[in-house]
């Protein structure tokens, strides 16, 4: 979620504003103007196209938010609670059922028939549907909201844990004991909150028994920056205040943490103690948002939501290198890695005054090669080729605009991810839309499959597999 939109939630709106518009104006200058101008010919490219479109449903009708995916059904997340979509048949998605839950966020994941769901708003209990109370109510409730999804129609709530700064963003990192483990990235502290309180360099780890998941608990709450992290960096939005998202990578034992002013690698072998054994800063990186793995863990793309998801980035003013992604390899033993530097990439369609910037996305699995396909707000879906990772390039779009074409709804996808065969987008206006990628580069993904996805933490994929 756009830190600004959370921010005003905190009770810090105005403080978190006034810091986006600054740090906008110190890179683009006082006088900058943006054509409004069509960012390209047509709205998707040759080798993309658009096969579905389901709007959001009248009880679940906020901002959409993220995805998980299981079987034939697509999870996807809200401000207001989540809907289940069977896309068994791609082309014509049908929705299966409707939650309303609201909490803010709703990042989910999926775990066999559990679904784990970020509450980052704070309400007046744990129960579905309690009002929304001030972050200065110490009773407030914020954290994991646990459901069952057994039979998809009708899921049930099980149950609720409390973590401090409530949940932003969950990921979810398997266990060997059938036991899962969710790690919990939230921020945004103060004084005057009394459920968080600072420094908050910290995450909190929910063990959940899967036998029982009504007794899931809060096992570690980790403190990953023991020296504090970044504060002092000129352009930062926010100072290092724990993490804004982590991605796990469960078969090679390590994870990856955006953590708004610091990138951080770590280690997961003992996943309620994660040690972290990389940290980075970048001078053109105003808050580190998400990261992937490539599928031999030997890079990582890292994005920077500049302007915290409330500002046009994507223009000639702003540049190629702010509001980006960057792109690491990864370097050294195992258990002394670094991370090296090898590019930037940032789509070159320019937006004009609509809000664009780097957000979520994931792996095209093509065995052996690099591809990425991923959201930037109204600056559509696009994917890249980053098998060179000194020079990535954009090689598909699909860019939903009205000056484009005056007859099709204007876009801002929050996540774009591919799953078995297509990639699903998760647009915060015009609900859920499917893609198909036709190019031979992309086609041999199609023998992938998938029994359940959760782009944040990431599975090795094989041809066929």
């Amino acid at each position: 979620m756009p830190p600004l939109l959370r921010g005003r939630r905190r009770g810090a709106g105005a403080l978190a504003t006034a810091a986006a518009a600054t740090l906008f104006l110190a890179l683009v200058g006082p006088t900058a103007a943006h054509a409004d101008e069509a960012p390209s010919d047509d709205v998707t490219s040759s080798n993309v196209d658009h096969i579905a479109n389901v709007p959001k449903p009248a009880a679940v009708s906020d901002t959409n938010s993220d995805l998980a995916f299981t079987g034939d059904y697509v999870i996807g997340g809200n401000y207001d609670g989540f809907v289940i979509y069977d896309v068994s048949s791609p082309d014509d998605p049908q929705i299966v059922s409707e939650v309303v839950c609201p909490g803010g966020q709703g990042d989910v994941t999926v775990s066999g028939d559990l679904v784990y769901f970020s509450v980052d708003y704070p309400r007046a209990d744990e129960e579905c549907g309690s009002p929304e109370v001030p972050v200065t109510d110490p009773d407030g409730f914020e954290g994991m909201r646990i459901f069952d999804i057994s039979d998809k129609t009708n899921p049930e709530y099980v149950s609720a844990v409390r973590t401090d700064c409530g949940s932003h963003t969950n990921t979810l990192v398997p266990g060997e004991d059938g036991t899962d483990y969710i790690y919990v990235s939230s921020y945004a502290p103060s004084e005057e909150f009394p459920n968080c309180q600072p420094p908050h360099d910290k995450i909190s780890i929910i063990e959940v028994p899967l036998d029982d998941p009504a007794s899931a608990e809060v096992v570690n709450d980790p403190v990953l920056f023991p020296d504090g992290g970044n504060e002092d960096q000129e352009n930062l939005l926010r100072p290092t205040e724990g993490c804004h998202d982590i991605t796990a990578f469960p078969e090679g034992d390590i994870a990856a943490g955006a953590c708004m002013g610091d990138g951080i690698l770590m280690d997961i072998s003992d996943p309620v103690e994660p040690v972290v054994t990389e940290v980075i800063q970048d001078e053109n990186f105003a808050f580190w948002h998400s990261a992937t793995f490539t599928n031999d863990a030997g890079t990582v793309l890292f994005t920077d939501e500049l302007g915290g998801g409330g500002a046009p980035t994507c223009t000639e003013e702003v540049g190629p290198e702010h509001g980006a992604n960057a792109i690491y390899t990864i370097e050294g033993e195992s258990d002394d890695p670094t991370l090296e530097f090898a590019s930037y990439f940032k789509i070159d369609r320019h937006q004009g005054d609509e809000v664009c910037v780097s957000h979520n996305g994931s792996l095209i699995p093509v065995a052996g090669q690099d591809y990425f396909v991923q959201s930037w707000y109204s600056g559509g879906v696009s994917i890249i080729d980053f098998n060179d990772p000194e020079n990535p390039r954009e090689i598909g779009y699909f860019d939903p605009d009205s000056r484009i074409d005056p007859d099709i709804e204007d876009g801002s996808t929050w996540s774009a991810y591919y799953y078995n065969g297509h990639v699903y987008s998760s647009d915060m206006s015009r609900g859920l839309d499917v893609l198909y990628l036709d190019d031979p580069r992309l086609r041999p993904a199609e023998n992938v499959t998938y029994d359940e996805f959760n782009p944040q933490s990431q599975p090795i994929y094989e041809p066929g597999r």
